[in-house]
């Protein structure tokens, strides 16, 4: 069994979904030599998100952003944990209604993805920053 890993810092997205299945295969291509294995795709934040969805259409993207702001709205009077701002408490709640990880067979050497499915990066503050990932790819 081969195991490859790498930690790499994505560019600075702004609030939203956004796809990123592309940055993931550009750098990890060790993908190739794998058969049968899968993809680990894990985010070192906890105020953003990564989830598998449709990766066509960017509406889906849009009413995802929509949708979950609703859900979880800023301003409650109910959040104690306000430091960094009104999109702070919210931030983590999306994170961890969402999940801080993905994993994806990998199959003759490539991700085997639905064909209208992607990876995004749920970016839950207004300004997230930069944000590492961590890449891990194993298999036969």
């Amino acid at each position: 069994m081969q195991f490859f890993q790498k930690e790499i810092q994505l560019p600075t997205f702004s609030r939203g979904y956004h796809l990123i299945t592309h940055l993931v295969i550009r750098e990890i291509p060790e993908i190739a030599s794998i058969k049968i294995g899968q993809l680990h795709v894990f985010i070192k934040h906890t105020s953003a998100s990564l989830t598998i969805n449709e990766n066509a259409d960017a509406t889906v993207r849009e009413d995802f952003e929509t949708h979950i702001n609703k859900m979880i709205p800023e301003n409650m009077p109910y959040y104690k944990h306000d430091y960094e701002g009104a999109d702070d408490m919210p931030a983590h709640i999306k994170s961890s209604m969402l999940g801080s990880s993905v994993t994806i067979p990998i199959t003759n050497g490539k991700l085997n993805l639905g064909m209208w499915q992607g990876i995004y990066l749920g970016e839950h503050r207004n300004y997230g920053g930069n944000r590492k990932i961590v890449i891990t790819a194993f298999g036969n």
